[in-house]
């Protein structure tokens, strides 16, 4: 049997590098004019600096395993992420932490924050603001008041599109709060950045002879779903392996998953340094969500900078847009149960990945979930 992999990003990659690995031809098709899905990265022309075309990227791991298989095809150097977020003139790092605190409250308020925090979750590193809003410690509360005020509610707002209070609990989590004065934004064993680019680690992924990648092919026009099987137009007797939507795979018979989807405003200046960490969010802004700087991911070295205006917006299917984050809520988790289900019924197609799962996956959890799949097949 041949198999089809429908999208070049991490998840359609790695499964068709483990099934060529295994024998089998495997063809990849991607709507795109290049490979790496989002994790595309490419030389500005005007300033020679290494930039991301979809927003920023590292690899961060604790799984020794998926770190490991990711040096298989290409070498890296340790990179810790440092974020930011600025409101009120003022910058604080991501996740807050007692600079946060030092940073906006009066010494003394600042102090009595810091005890109360140590009194209340004595060895902890971090805890959720979804924890500190329910603390029955009034002052620990006040504080994750403040933070939810000034920054998850305006910024999950504007990056979401929709209340707060609507957005599945997961999402507030993924961004805690240290009990210290620690600034990485990541705590994984392993973090790092491609000694050379994220195309050339694709490159050496899906060099394999029994690998035929086609870009710029729409696949939603090449195949249909008939009495229980994907027929795919010129391919008899082939395995699907979809990474995209699948609300847009059945015709959106349940309807429309939501997705949001980004756009970027690329900037130039002769600034060495437009701001204090690679990635950070402003979230009283009334358009942009968050500003990266390129210069800084990885460092690189030369005159001026080079920057990314993030906006976001709703992805509309067939705008000429990129869908990036599945928006979770109650109702949009229900609709996807049906599409999971029907494709779960249909006997030659398989599916993973962040838009095809419905999940917001970082890299390593792509990387473990598409090993995982493969191994099924």
């Amino acid at each position: 049997m041949r198999y089809l992999v429908v999208g070049c990003g991490l998840s359609g990659g790695v499964v068709a590098r483990e099934l060529a690995e295994r024998g089998e031809e495997v063809t990849i098709w991607d709507r795109r004019d290049h490979i790496g899905g989002n994790m595309y990265d490419y030389r500005d022309p005007e300033s020679g600096y290494l930039v991301q075309r979809y927003g920023p990227h590292t690899f961060h791991t604790s799984d020794k395993s998926l770190y490991d298989y990711m040096c298989r095809f290409s070498e890296w150097d340790g990179y810790i992420l440092r974020c930011g977020a600025v409101w009120d003139g003022e910058y604080t790092p991501t996740p807050f932490n007692f600079t946060t605190i030092d940073t906006f409250f009066p010494e003394a308020e600042a102090a009595e924050i810091k005890a109360r925090v140590a009194e209340v979750y004595p060895g902890r590193e971090t805890v959720t603001v979804v924890e500190a809003l329910g603390s029955e410690d009034h002052v620990i509360r006040g504080y994750a008041e403040y933070l939810f005020e000034k920054d998850y509610r305006p910024y999950t707002s504007k990056q979401w599109g929709i209340p707060p209070a609507e957005i599945d609990p997961s999402v507030l989590k993924r961004v805690p709060l240290r009990m210290s004065y620690g600034d990485r934004y990541f705590d994984d064993t392993y973090q790092v950045m491609p000694r050379t680019t994220f195309v050339d680690f694709f490159r050496r992924l899906l060099d394999h002879p029994n690998i035929a990648v086609e870009l710029g092919v729409e696949a939603l026009d090449r195949l249909r779903i008939e009495d229980g099987r994907v027929v795919v137009d010129g391919m008899p007797d082939v395995h699907v392996v979809y990474t995209g939507a699948l609300d847009e795979l059945f015709g959106f018979v349940h309807g429309r998953l939501p997705y949001r989807s980004l756009e970027f405003e690329f900037r130039r200046s002769d600034q060495d340094s437009f701001q204090p960490a690679p990635v950070v969010a402003y979230p009283s802004d009334p358009e942009v969500v968050r500003i990266t700087e390129y210069k800084k991911l990885p460092v690189q070295e030369g005159d001026g900078t080079v920057y990314a205006l993030e906006r976001s917006l709703e992805y509309e299917p067939g705008k000429g847009l990129e869908p990036y984050y599945p928006v979770l809520t109650e109702e949009s988790k229900a609709v996807y149960e049906g599409y999971r289900s029907m494709a779960e019924s249909v006997d030659n197609l398989s599916f993973c990945g962040r838009l095809a799962d419905f999940r917001y996956y970082n890299m390593d959890q792509a990387l473990r979930r598409a090993l995982e799949l493969a191994a099924t097949l």
